[in-house]
């Protein structure tokens, strides 16, 4: 068998990519505030075509039109915006037309950050609770079986739109605590209906989403599924473990789904998607997901900025300022660290069992580490982002036999903090000889078009 490289080509379905290397999911304050794609985010995304990754997933786009957070992000929750995407990454692929370009689509439920006033919506989960982490809400709000129903044809119409833009496919997020995971965790969904109560009954909305999806783009479109191989409840620790009973629960509200878990819903995947994308942990950020320190100066920023939308946010806010900066960082970074490949035993675990196509994220810069992950059988191809957001010509770098970049990504994760409150770009003033070095390149990532 011949030795897979970097650059070899490979196909999901009818999906041709001309090298194994993604730019994954990343957001930032591209959009207009009605969540309109601009010139702006065009040509943020062109950047990594022009440096030749294989395929770039988009941001999360949107999939309801009242939860569209953080402000500036991109939404598909209406027709109006199927003409400014259609244009946009015709844009992308204008130089670089075997460049695929493939649309994730979400729903945060109560993990939305941010808002320009309290929205009840904001709230809104599987089930009621607290979470001091993530979301600006005092406490989650238990969904109806209408509000659920309403949900899925969101996303179905969503799925519908991703395809009248151009794009050529559609990857459904699982994970992030986003909605679909809200649902999926069982130390979140503590429903005791059709929608919760048991493994079966949480996966449910899961699978009618998929299904909704599927039923509107058509059995010959590429959808994926970006999913969690085992949430990490306590990693990092953002759950209220005092709710329940410490007995009976515990285990469950400690660690979450666990691999063994998530296999079984990815077998029963199978059959209705075309690839799974493979991270893990829960919420936004998380140590499995993003691993590398945790962003604290810039977290703060942002907790700063939600503070006047809840008696939560403005607790968390005034509790980060108040500590004194060098504990709050040691504090924070419990259970942060840089590991790099984080998720590839669970990729080739989930390639193996399942046999679906698997892409894998979590820590990727070296050409070894990637080429070692693609035959060993762990994945078929590998997706990231800050290396990227670093090195857009990362692709050009390793063509000329470099095995890692000359400026590496430090996994500072502070363009990960940055992303709700700035422009997208690289925030290590290490990276650059001057705070001016690295402005003039944050804002050439985020230019307009010439007038």
């Amino acid at each position: 068998m011949s030795r897979i490289a970097f650059d070899s080509p490979y196909t999901i379905k009818n999906v041709w990519f001309k090298n194994r290397i993604l730019r994954s999911s990343v957001g930032g304050r591209a959009s207009n505030y009605v969540g309109t794609v601009t010139d702006v985010w065009k040509n943020f995304e062109k950047r990594f075509a022009d440096g030749n990754v294989g395929g770039i997933i988009s941001t999360t786009f949107h999939v309801n039109k009242d939860r569209v957070s953080p402000l500036q992000y991109p939404s598909i929750a209406e027709d109006k915006y199927v003409p400014y995407l259609r244009k946009y990454i015709a844009g992308i692929k204008r130089d670089r037309p075997d460049c695929r370009y493939l649309i994730q689509i979400g729903d945060p439920g109560y993990s939305t950050y941010t808002s320009l006033f309290a929205e009840h919506q904001d709230a809104k989960s599987s089930a009621a609770g607290f979470d001091l982490a993530f979301g600006y809400s005092n406490r989650r709000v238990h969904m109806s079986v209408a509000d659920i129903e309403h949900a899925i044809a969101d996303y179905a119409d969503a799925g519908e739109r991703v395809r009248a833009s151009g794009a050529d496919g559609l990857e459904i997020t699982a994970t992030k605590g986003y909605l679909i995971h809200q649902f999926l965790n069982p130390a979140i969904n503590r429903r005791t209906d059709e929608w919760g109560g048991d493994p079966d009954r949480r996966f449910l909305f899961l699978k009618k989403t998929v299904d909704a999806v599927r039923a509107r783009v058509g059995a010959d479109y590429l959808v994926g599924i970006r999913l969690s191989a085992a949430d990490f409840n306590y990693s990092p620790l953002q759950l209220s473990l005092f709710r329940f009973p410490w007995a009976a629960r515990w285990r469950e509200q400690w660690f979450g789904n666990n691999e063994a878990q998530m296999l079984e819903y990815a077998h029963r995947l199978r059959e209705k998607i075309d690839y799974l994308h493979v991270v893990s942990g829960y919420g936004f950020p998380n140590p499995r997901d993003t691993p590398g320190a945790f962003p604290t100066n810039e977290i703060k920023i942002f907790f700063n900025s939600t503070r006047h939308l809840s008696r939560k946010a403005a607790a968390r806010a005034t509790l980060l300022n108040t500590l004194p900066n060098g504990f709050t960082h040691w504090l924070m970074n419990r259970g942060w660290k840089y590991r790099p490949g984080i998720n590839v035993e669970f990729s080739r675990r989930f390639k193996k069992d399942v046999g679906l196509p698997v892409i894998v994220n979590g820590g990727f810069q070296e050409k070894t580490l990637i080429e070692e992950a693609l035959n060993s059988d762990s994945c078929d191809m590998v997706s990231m982002a800050r290396a990227l957001i670093a090195n857009p010509n990362l692709i050009e770098q390793f063509s000329q036999g470099k095995g890692a970049p000359d400026r590496p990504c430090t996994y500072c994760n502070k363009c990960v903090g940055r992303t709700p409150t700035s422009p997208l770009g690289c925030y290590d003033l290490s990276r650059f000889p001057s705070q001016r070095a690295m402005l003039d390149q944050i804002m050439e990532w985020n230019r307009p078009d010439p007038a």
